[in-house]
């Protein structure tokens, strides 16, 4: 999967008028508008209709990772405002999940507002209260050029996850550009979230409702979830004409022997719910192709991998089986990883059929994507999404997209 033609930034862009940005989730969430795509075709239908849409015996995959109030904000003794946006943790490990659970103290990469008011070495102190304890919160500069924060908390018995719950604030998408409610905190989240540890929702999932899930069941659909805990990098914008060269994020990601045993062992369409359950299981594809090459057993996907490799690709299946092989040998119940995979019009999708995706930003990561997923298909599925009143990016509508049915 070689690139001939690098696409180019200014290919996909479009219009997007401030008034299509839903800034307020729907009272209900089911009721947002869902268009189907499948060759060439558009119908339009709302989200609680999802399961009349879906084949029998198909695979929905999740994303269950959960948004952490990545937002924490501390006052100096001179009144300056510091505004410290957590991005991945550096120790006491770099898995997320440990340092959430962690009860001692923990460094994290960060974005900071209002830096150059922040001496290295400074620590600030913010109280808060737990459980009707009166908690002492610190974070101190411990690398200013890398921005490290180090966290530590006064009494020590409760955990990272806890801390942050009770201080931090939802991480809202900036192009919302308003300040979260109180509302935004149980909806800017599935209602099947779970793992602790993402910055942004993975707001394909955003839609779906008990009953929704209960109607799929009842169709014979299947559900698995995995987990990629979304970054902040998914919002950063395509500065790059020549798109191949804009630095892509990387994104942590954990598997179970069971989600892979179940892509295996899947007969009907296996159709990702968002971009980072799509994002997963191409990666994990890719993981298997590195173990039967024998490039190592490190799960770590660069973002142009899948375009450099020449020979005859494996089969998912024969990709599937070599990870699953490898978790045999080493005992291992589940995998993590990280990806930085990069997909774009021309790439080969290797898992999935179907796609459920929000409508995206023009010139994005997400919508170079959707326009490899389409077969470059994207601007006809937005101009329709646009002249139909569809509501578009995090809290907006959604679309069910088919590349290829079984």
């Amino acid at each position: 999967m070689l690139i001939h033609n690098p696409p180019l930034l200014s290919d996909f862009q479009y219009e997007l008028p401030d008034h299509y940005i839903a800034k307020f989730p729907l009272g209900n969430r089911d009721a947002s508008k869902l268009l189907h795509y499948e060759e060439g075709k558009i119908t339009h239908h709302h989200f609680y209709e999802l399961p009349q849409l879906m084949p029998e015996g198909s695979l929905l995959v999740f994303n269950d990772t959960k948004v952490i109030p990545a937002r924490l904000c501390f006052q100096k003794s001179t009144g300056a405002k510091v505004e410290i946006f957590l991005l991945k943790p550096l120790l006491p490990s770099i898995l997320i999940q440990e340092s959430m659970g962690s009860r001692s103290p923990v460094t994290w990469i960060c974005m900071v507002g209002n830096l150059k008011r922040w001496k290295e070495g400074e620590t600030l102190t913010g109280k808060i209260g737990i459980s009707a304890k009166s908690i002492e919160l610190k974070a101190t500069l411990r690398d200013k050029s890398k921005k490290e924060v180090t966290f530590s908390w006064i009494p020590d018995q409760i955990s990272f996850a806890e801390i942050i719950e009770a201080s931090g604030e939802v991480p809202l998408p900036p192009y919302l550009n308003r300040k979260a409610t109180v509302e935004d905190k149980p909806r800017y989240q599935t209602i099947y979230s779970k793992i602790e540890g993402a910055v942004a929702a993975p707001t394909a999932g955003l839609h779906f409702t008990e009953k929704t899930l209960q109607d799929l069941k009842v169709k014979k659909i299947h559900s698995d979830y995995l987990t990629l805990h979304v970054g902040a990098g998914t919002f950063q914008p395509i500065k790059e004409e020549e798109v191949i060269n804009h630095p892509m994020h990387s994104e942590q990601i954990v598997f179970s022997r069971k989600n892979i045993e179940n892509l295996v062992k899947a007969e009907g369409n296996i159709v990702a719910v968002g971009t980072t359950s799509m994002r997963s299981l191409e990666s994990l594809y890719w993981y298997g192709v590195k173990l039967i090459k024998n490039e190592g057993d490190v799960f770590e996907i660069d973002k142009l991998m899948p375009y450099r490799i020449k020979e005859e690709l494996p089969s998912h299946h024969e990709s599937l089986n070599a990870v699953i092989n490898h978790m045999e040998n080493n005992h291992l119940e589940e995998i993590t990883g990280h990806t930085e995979i990069f997909i774009f019009p021309g790439y080969d999708f290797k898992i999935c059929q179907g796609l459920i995706t929000n409508f995206h930003q023009p010139g994005s990561t997400l919508i170079l994507l959707v326009a490899a997923f389409t077969k470059g298909q994207w601007k006809k599925i937005y101009q329709e999404a646009i002249s139909h009143n569809y509501r578009f990016l995090s809290y907006g509508d959604s679309s069910l997209l088919w590349f290829k049915k079984k």
